[in-house]
């Protein structure tokens, strides 16, 4: 008897402190998660948090001070908690669907377009999920946009979902 067992699914959602990545992620649960159909098996949700890279400073600052421990654990300690936070939010919105799924939490650091493309790699993700943060042409031109970027450079299909307009 040859059975092929099926797949489960990895969806990656890339969140940060924007309403953009959390309406993105309800878009994903109710889209892509609530509606899969029976027998798929069960999916698994993949949160994923990049911290931007520690500002560089010189070993002193303006003032010519040795740049403190104590400022460098004040920094620790508000990624940490911004981490959290986002996590926090984001687990309360997945909460409120009654779909049975794993969720993984997955933390990089770095430059958000870098650390995303080589996580959905490394997760094996079946699909990313990004908020768009609707720049105009100039400030993206300007800014850059993470979630172009990873459209073209990771090997599953993205979905940007964008704020519905009012």
């Amino acid at each position: 008897m040859n059975m092929m067992m099926k797949k489960e699914k990895r969806i990656v959602v890339a969140v940060d402190e924007s309403e953009e990545s959390m309406h993105a992620l309800s878009w994903c649960l109710t889209h892509l998660i609530s509606a899969d159909r029976p027998g798929n098996g069960n999916p698994t949700l993949v949160l994923l948090y990049v911290k931007p890279p520690p500002p560089v400073f010189s070993f002193f600052d303006a003032a010519g001070y040795m740049f403190s421990s104590d400022v460098s654990a004040a920094m620790e300690k508000y990624g940490r908690d911004l981490v959290n936070s986002v996590m926090g939010r984001a687990e309360a919105i997945y909460r409120s669907f009654s779909t049975s799924m794993t969720v993984e939490r997955f933390v990089g650091k770095g430059e958000a377009k870098a650390v995303i493309c080589n996580a959905v790699e490394k997760l094996r993700a079946d699909t990313l999920v990004m908020g768009s943060h609707g720049y105009g042409c100039m400030k993206r031109a300007l800014l850059g946009s993470v979630s172009d970027y990873c459209s073209k450079h990771v090997r599953c299909p993205v979905v940007i979902v964008k704020e519905a307009s009012s």
